[in-house]
């Protein structure tokens, strides 16, 4: 057995530690969860009567018999994300393969789904990193029923995962499987995508030589085949042990994927309490769990989201993680992955070249992942190492290629595209933020400019277009943190960015905002805290104050008279007032939010 990297243990350890509190009071809860929850032959006539009227008569005979397991399928199925869509017929493939193991499944409910591409740059993206607390929620509420043995998550995009992640692990007894739906194949090439988008910005090309472009990218039913939050959710539930391995990157009209969707039912009979391999989400979900997610996420560059998103999701299982921790594990941990805006392949080629499997495979025999961590398959994580395939139209289980087999892509931990990880933690006199290194060239990694303040990304369109931005430059937007507005993406700057950094420039970003897993060449350092909405520096800068990101060191520095920065009076937001497109009902959720290092979460934002 390979032994862990010692830096590996140590982090983990470190956590193991700071967690102790927390994390029995979090398996005692579950455990009395577990004890106290109504058996249904304890339920009254009428509660149980109201919890089968709509179900088959099979399926109501079958609940009939207590001692079979009824599983909960939540599902954030709709036809408005692309990812999602192929949901439409899952419930009953899944019901279909729990009757198949004397088990029966119900719909416990469904859970909002928005996407991130859809409201890009436009006003409802306030509410998107506000809809992962939501959906955690809608998640509670419908297991509340608690007529249930058991959980199948129905959900890929970016804020669903952590929301479901996070609902289900407050009914930590039960175990649950994450069914994926795949990717849509490749359309456009990346390359050419990125070009059209810049040319656009330049004013070279008109609106519908971009639209077109956009068509021929995302084009199809299935996840979007670019590096971003969601295609990283899916690796980090796979590191999670949270979903079948190497089941996240099958297209969805491949006959592999109905197999895989059967399987998901199958085994989560297997490992309900009925079974005799009783795995419950809060178990699985530990502090090995958690470090081996970071570990994929930092091996494959993957979104900065996952910052945020991975404390949150690790407090709800009991475990305190920081971003100290990630920057720990960054140090050594190797950059495997060229997957764009990382490079030029997609996720389909990514899966081509070995996908999950080689991946885990790599990282495990450097001792870089927990092997004997629990899964929901398997013997321990170990077996992650595997794929699944057809053979006479059966689903088979093999293991994964040894080595890569397109080393531009996916690469060996003895030949890495980089020695650490993706991201890298930065600090110094105006906060703390997360910088994404993994596409950003050693020649941009510093960069020592004039600021730029700007309060809305609106702004920085104008500026450009005018020349006002042909000079080495920092761009610092503020007021854009979960507090202030509920922290939306400020993707609408990448390409402009990009074009002053072609033409010669040295550009950089600051902000306590989010540019998630997009993030790409131009050096970003995003969910800066303090955020200017609550008593950060940001508030306090101003046009041609002299700022240095130093992504090598890990600074992010006034290089002004601090004395004299601390003295001016803090900037307001022009528009405190928030109101339409359903902004105003979330009020109470910005004001009682966390900060991005502590999740960026109003259901945890009490208790640390």
């Amino acid at each position: 057995m390979t032994q862990i990297n010692l830096q590996i243990r140590a982090v983990t350890e470190n956590i193991t530690k700071r967690s102790k509190p927390l994390r029995t009071a979090y398996l005692k809860q579950i455990e009395q969860d577990r004890d106290n929850q109504p058996n249904r032959s304890q339920l009254s006539c009428g509660n149980l009567a109201h919890g089968v009227a709509s179900c088959a008569p099979e399926d109501k005979q079958q609940l009939r018999i207590m001692e079979s397991g009824n599983m909960a399928i939540i599902t954030a199925y709709n036809d408005m994300l692309s990812s999602h869509q192929p949901y439409q017929d899952y419930p009953e493939q899944l019901k279909l393969a729990l009757r198949e193991m004397g088990c029966t499944g119900q719909v416990a409910g469904g859970v909002p789904a928005m996407c991130d591409g859809v409201t890009q740059g436009q006003t409802g993206m306030e509410l998107s990193l506000l809809s992962r607390d939501l959906i955690a929620q809608c998640t509670a509420v419908s297991l509340s029923h608690q007529m249930f043995d058991g959980v199948l998550a129905l959900g890929i995009c970016d804020k669903i995962v952590p929301g479901l992640l996070i609902g289900c692990l407050a009914f930590g007894y039960l175990p649950t499987i994450f069914v994926p739906a795949g990717p849509m194949k490749s359309g456009l090439a990346n390359k050419e995508k990125q070009r059209t988008r810049e040319r656009f910005a330049r004013g070279e090309i008109d609106r519908d030589a971009l639209l077109q472009a956009e068509l021929a990218s995302y084009h199809s039913p299935g996840t979007c085949t670019f590096y971003g939050t969601a295609n990283s959710n899916q690796v980090i539930l796979e590191a999670l042990g949270m979903q079948l391995p190497g089941s996240s990157f099958i297209n969805p009209d491949n006959p592999l994927r109905t197999q895989l969707t059967a399987e998901a039912g199958h085994q989560l009979a297997r490992i309900s309490a009925q079974g005799s391999n009783y795995r419950p989400i809060g178990r699985v979900i530990d502090e090995r769990a958690i470090v081996n997610a970071i570990v994929a996420l930092l091996a494959t560059g993957g979104s900065t989201n996952h910052t945020i998103h991975l404390i949150a999701i690790a407090r709800a299982a009991g475990l305190q993680l920081t971003w100290n921790d990630i920057a720990d594990l960054s140090r050594a941990v190797p950059l495997l992955c060229r997957v764009y805006p990382n490079g030029q392949a997609d996720i389909n080629h990514f899966h081509a070249a070995g996908g999950t499997g080689t991946l885990f495979r790599g990282l495990l025999d450097a001792g870089l992942m927990h092997g004997e961590a629990m899964t929901i398959w398997g013997q321990d994580f170990n077996s992650f190492s595997q794929e699944p395939g057809l053979q006479n139209n059966k689903l088979v289980w093999r293991d994964s290629a040894l080595t890569s087999l397109d080393q531009d892509v996916l690469t060996t931990v003895a030949q890495p595209f980089a020695s650490e990880g993706g991201l890298r933690l930065l600090a110094g006199n105006l906060g703390k933020g997360i910088i994404k290194v993994a596409a950003v060239a050693e020649k941009h990694l510093v960069v020592e400019a004039p600021a730029l303040i700007i309060d809305n990304q609106d702004d920085l369109e104008p500026l450009f277009q005018s020349g006002a931005l042909d000079r080495d430059i920092v761009v610092v937007v503020r007021f854009q943190g979960p507090k202030a507005n509920g922290m939306p993406e400020l993707h609408k700057l990448t390409p402009l960015l990009s074009s002053i950094q072609d033409r010669g420039f040295q550009v950089a970003l600051v902000t306590d905002g989010r540019m998630s897993g997009a993030s790409g060449k131009v050096p970003a350092v995003v969910h800066l805290v303090p955020e200017a909405e609550h008593g950060g520096s940001l508030a306090k800068l101003r046009n041609g104050d002299s700022l240095r990101v130093d992504a090598i060191n890990g600074e992010i520095e006034f290089l002004g008279d601090m004395e004299e920065l601390n003295k001016r009076q803090p900037c307001r937001r022009t528009n405190p007032d928030i109101v339409g497109c359903g902004r105003e009902l979330f009020s109470l959720n910005r004001a009682s939010i966390s900060s991005a290092d502590q999740g960026a979460s109003y259901l945890f934002a009490s208790t640390g």
